[in-house]
């Protein structure tokens, strides 16, 4: 015992003679070793992406614990809430507003939080506007009225108030209207499953998909015709551009794009399903539901796990692999899908 008390005391003799400042300094270097180690490996496990769940099931359990009945848009209206309610209770919670280690050296899951963000703004943007209304003319849902505006708060907030205090108050007020659905003492509540609403809110999916497809393809950089004004003789724009666009994404940024990308179609992997549900009659009477599974089916693809321990952006036939090309494929094609699923429900 002796023998082992000596070598101890040695050993932290031979470690302070290249301290300098002594045992006091060392400890604090040993202390912070330990912290950053716990911080690189917290920071690890928080970047894991969360995996999607059954939105038939999510909607049945939040009926059940409100004592209500699953009914018309109770489905899309407990998917929008299971997403959000994941977004900001995942393990590390909401990390894209972190000011400390490790969620202040976190990339990508913060820029796959702002996906699926914004898939969480654009749904509930139009389940106010459109499938909790039966006409233009009609009053606005009182709780999506409260709801909307604060999933639209600023992302980045850490204090006072911070996003999730936002967030957690829009998801009240969405389960308030999710109550309210199956309560027949509360007529007021409705959710209209018809094809023109879900053509408002695939409209804009299609846009934000076709944005981000042109994010990721242009991390190679190309040159583009300039077609902006085509289509319409009499087109105008505010400023003369040229007739030819370089258009690249930086390299420092197509990880970010790639991973906003992942949190977008996380989200709507889950909104569609929630769709197929709520709008099981429309899809039924144009034999639009193949398409809408087909949707689904490319969104699935972009969730493949990926194996490089960094996202390769090579040149588009050239030796290295080139993740965003492989997600812009993808996404084209879930995109490509929309607009044939829209052009669908217009007809008759």
């Amino acid at each position: 015992m002796n023998a082992n008390s000596d070598s101890g005391a040695g050993w932290r003799e031979r470690i302070d003679q290249y301290m300098p400042g002594g045992p006091a300094i060392g400890l604090v270097l040993a202390l912070v070793g330990v912290y950053l180690l716990v911080a690189l490996l917290l920071g690890m496990y928080w970047s894991i992406a969360p995996v999607p769940f059954d939105v038939r099931d999510k909607a049945a359990a939040y009926a059940a614990e409100d004592g209500g009945t699953v009914v018309t848009g109770s489905v899309t209206t407990a998917t929008l809430m299971g997403v959000v309610q994941t977004l900001l209770d995942k393990p590390g919670g909401y990390v894209h507003n972190d000011r400390l280690p490790p969620g202040l050296w976190l990339d990508n899951m913060p820029n796959w939080e702002f996906g699926v963000l914004v898939q969480v703004r654009d749904l509930s943007r139009a389940m106010r506007e459109v499938y909790s209304r039966s006409q233009s003319q009609s009053t606005e849902d009182p709780d999506l009225v409260l709801a909307e505006p604060r999933f639209n708060f600023n992302s980045d907030s850490w204090i006072l108030p911070s996003s999730e205090s936002q967030y957690r108050d829009g998801l009240d007020y969405t389960r308030k209207y999710f109550r309210r659905l199956s309560d027949v003492n509360a007529p007021n509540a409705q959710f209209y499953a018809r094809a023109d609403n879900l053509r408002y809110w695939l409209s804009t999916v299609d846009s934000r998909l076709g944005s981000l497809s042109q994010r990721l393809s242009a991390s190679v950089g190309k040159r583009r015709i300039n077609i902006d004004l085509a289509g319409e003789e009499g087109a105008s724009q505010s400023t003369n551009t040229p007739k030819e666009l370089l258009v690249q994404t930086p390299w420092s940024e197509i990880d970010d794009v790639f991973y906003e990308a992942r949190g977008t179609a996380w989200a709507l992997i889950q909104f569609m399903k929630a769709a197929e549900v709520d709008f099981a009659d429309v899809l039924a009477k144009k034999n639009a539901k193949v398409s809408l599974e087909q949707i689904v089916r490319e969104l699935e693809g972009t969730q493949a796990v990926v194996w490089s321990p960094m996202i390769l952006n090579g040149t588009g036939f050239g030796l290295v692999a080139n993740h965003s090309l492989v997600m812009a494929s993808y996404i084209s094609r879930a995109n490509a899908a929309i607009v044939d699923l829209r052009d669908l429900l217009s007809q008759g």
